[in-house]
């Protein structure tokens, strides 16, 4: 059964009529509007007849329309368009803290241009004071920049007198109405704008097309350069179809406004805010001390956020499974952090980490908002421990996806390599001679001296789930943690086991599967678990606290790299971009069975046969990314890496994954980390730059050793399976950089 679609900010379906609409012109009706014979006529026509029906329901004039591919080109067009246009008037805009990205980039990309930029506060129900508005206006000031709804939380601005106070001073206003059309009359006379941004997918139009409202008079500098498509404002061969879609949506709205949808009286507008109500009314009877987001009045008569204390918005998302909302704005769904408007309206982070955002529409049926309700309140005291409890036996695996429980994926979320640095350096440092490696380096494990020939050495490590599968997951955190000892040069002798579980949400056999499959990682590795340490908690989390032996004069250290050595690789890199495409659905199957694999490898035979070779350093590729551990590794050697880009191993689907937007947060962060000490060579793509960077879990063995033995090593690999492993750079003698070629 699919589930309750209660996220219509985020996007709306087609009407049936949009889609009848359509039809024609994606078979019979083809030409370039801008043709003269019949077919352009034809397409011309249905292209001015969507914009007339814009126009309408903007109660604005046809020519004031011009159609873009979308909300975010309007924004750009209108924003930049009168900036640089009146540039020589002046260079100061007014915004607010909650607008969408759409516009609060575009006035960060001005600054970088000359601009100067007022950002104003809003109260704590989200509204901007007019009052503010005025305060900041300078001589310079050219534009106002204020959006008409919020998308997250729905409040509705006092624009007509914001525009009373532009029209006043003479100063043109702007603003993004991708969320109130449809939902609340918008008329660009009464509210005194000059130009005005609409997004046709959020009104049961097609993705991909817009438009501009432009008051008659006001000129924009071009932003696409071309023939004089849409009267020399906009170049690019018209969209027809989608035009007429949106046209058709326009209409739509203009002749329905006031008919009685889903049984109950009243326009459509009051017909959203009655489902909305009885929504939140619903929610609070049960769990009455959620709190509600934006104007209680004052707010988009569909949209409900709502912050429920005590849960994080993902988990209870998760646990919703027969209803589709968002936390916060959809644009941002992967980010997990407190919601930028959520922070200017000062909402405390207990409710803002929990807010969740429904916003209802045309399809919303009543049916459909009271069996929301129990699946909403359920969830909620399923995520935090007081909802029923279910018997353990009768659980079973069945539909457990444990990647739906967690933020960040395996070695992912790591704290940022540069806060950690910033941490361990202040660490106090215990006088013991016989500690051989600590903290104060960044070398994969500790180690610890104990007689002449032995020392111990001694690592740990826990990540949150990276596949679905209990078992594999388990599997993959063990060879994880146990890539540290092989790192060092050491043999693993026994581990003990970390476990953070949520057992209120998940059945205990997915716990069982967990151990079993580090248990059996650990038996290839020749060691056991031998005991272990759990917690309750609401992401899951499991790793080893692996002890190991090692030869006090045997030591591999990250910081030990020599000028002439080559640099091998004995793994592929991607495995954080595509966990992060697994979780999505992105990836194909042979892409996830080689991923996998990957992850579940030991460094064991790598290890076995380093114990051969004058290997000069070594460290393991995880958290912080092929560049990020290089770097750790140059800094503390003191030398220069060059590595060769079309050398280093990369997984199946890892590029087109990356393409597809699947780039971990933490890979994000590698990048910025090795920024000051890397120099990428002219003809490396950014997509490539977060590989390197990549995220890793389970990674492989980075290993620096002499050129004169690196070929007879690499054959020795692949001879024992190592069937990726490659010669990636080297080391060179000039001051710690990292050139990428």
């Amino acid at each position: 059964m699919r589930p309750i679609y209660l996220d219509y900010n985020a996007t709306t379906p087609l009407a049936p009529e949009v889609v009848k609409a359509m039809l024609p012109f994606m078979d019979n009706v083809f030409g370039n509007p801008s043709s003269s014979h019949f077919y352009g006529l034809e397409a011309k026509k249905a292209v001015e007849n969507a914009r007339k029906k814009v126009a309408d329901l903007l109660h604005a004039h046809a020519d004031e329309i011009i159609f873009t591919s979308g909300g975010t080109e309007a924004n750009n067009l209108a924003i930049k368009g009168v900036a640089f246009s009146l540039k020589g008037k002046g260079n100061h805009i007014i915004t607010s803290s909650i607008e969408h990205p759409a516009v609060s980039e575009v006035c960060r990309y001005l600054l970088s241009q000359g601009f100067q930029v007022t950002v104003l506060p809003v109260d704590s129900y989200g509204k901007v004071d007019p009052r503010d508005v005025e305060k900041n206006i300078k001589p310079e000031t050219i534009l106002i920049s204020i959006m008409h709804a919020n998308n997250e939380v729905g409040t509705i601005q006092a624009i007509s007198e914001i525009g009373e106070i532009a029209r006043q001073r003479g100063i043109l206003l702007h603003t993004d109405a991708a969320q109130t059309l449809g939902k609340i009359p918008v008329d660009v006379s009464e509210m005194k704008v000059d130009l005005l941004s609409v997004a046709a997918h959020k009104l049961y139009a097609p993705k991909g097309v817009g438009a501009l409202y432009v008051r008659r008079g006001v000129i924009l500098e071009k932003q696409l350069h071309g023939a004089d498509h849409e009267s020399n404002r906009r170049a690019g061969t018209e969209n027809v179809m989608q035009i007429v879609g949106f046209g058709e949506a326009a209409d739509v709205i203009v002749r329905n406004e006031f008919l009685i949808q889903d049984g109950v009286s009243g326009n459509g507008y009051e017909n959203l805010k009655i489902l909305r109500d009885r929504l939140y009314e619903g929610i609070r009877q049960e769990i009455p001390e959620v709190r509600l987001n934006g104007h209680p009045e004052d707010r988009l008569p569909n949209t409900l956020s709502l912050g429920f204390p005590g849960v994080e918005a993902v988990f209870l998302l998760n646990a919703m499974k027969n209803v589709a909302a968002s936390s916060g704005a959809a644009c941002h769904a992967d980010k997990e952090e407190m919601s930028g408007v959520l922070a200017a309206m000062q909402v405390p982070r207990e409710y803002a980490m929990g807010t969740l955002r429904f916003s209802l529409g045309r399809m919303t049926t009543t049916e459909e908002i009271d069996e929301a309700v129990p699946c909403i309140v359920d969830a909620y005291y399923q995520v935090i421990g007081k909802g029923e409890e279910q018997t353990r036996a009768s659980q079973s695996l069945s539909g457990v996806r444990l990647t739906e429980y967690t933020h960040a994926l395996g070695c992912a979320c790591k704290i940022r390599p540069q806060l950690l640095e910033r941490i361990l350096k202040d660490l106090p440092v215990f006088p013991d001679t016989s500690v051989l490696v600590d903290h104060r380096t960044a070398d994969d494990a500790a180690v610890y001296h104990l007689k002449d020939d032995l020392a111990l050495v001694e690592t740990v490590d826990i990540i949150p789930p990276i596949v679905d599968d209990p078992y594999t997951y388990g599997a993959i955190a063990a060879a994880n943690a146990l890539s540290d000892i092989y790192a060092m040069g050491g043999e693993p002798v026994f581990a003990l086991s970390m476990v953070a579980f949520p057992d209120r949400l998940l059945p205990l056999e997915v716990l069982k599967q967990i151990l079993r499959g580090a248990a059996d990682k650990a038996a290839e590795a020749g060691i056991s678990i031998i005991g272990g340490h759990s917690i309750e908690d609401r992401e899951p989390k499991f790793g080893l606290v692996v002890t190991g032996k090692i030869h006090p004069g045997r030591i591999l250290r990250n910081s030990t790299a020599r000028a002439g050595d080559l640099l091998i690789l004995t793994k592929p890199i991607g495995t954080g971009i595509l966990a992060t495409a697994m979780k999505r659905g992105l990836a194909g199957p042979s892409a996830i069975r080689g991923v996998i694999s990957s992850m579940s490898e030991l460094n064991k035979n790598a290890a076995e046969v380093m114990r051969g070779y004058p290997v000069s350093s070594c460290t393991d590729v995880t958290g912080f990314g092929l560049l990020g551990h290089l770097k750790e590794m140059v800094k503390g050697s003191g030398f220069a890496a060059e590595i060769v880009s079309a050398s280093v191993p990369v997984l199946t689907e890892t590029w087109e994954s990356a393409a597809a937007g699947a780039i971990p947060g933490g890979t994000i962060n590698n990048l910025q980390f090795v920024a000051d000490i890397t120099q990428f060579g002219a003809g490396i793509p950014e997509i490539l730059k977060l590989i390197l960077s990549d995220a890793q879990t389970s990674g492989g063995l980075l290993i620096s050793l002499p050129g004169t033995v690196a070929g007879s090593f690499l054959a020795d690999l692949k001879q024992i399976g190592c069937a990726h492993a490659a010669i990636i750079g080297s080391i060179t003698e000039n001051k710690p950089f990292i050139v990428v070629k």
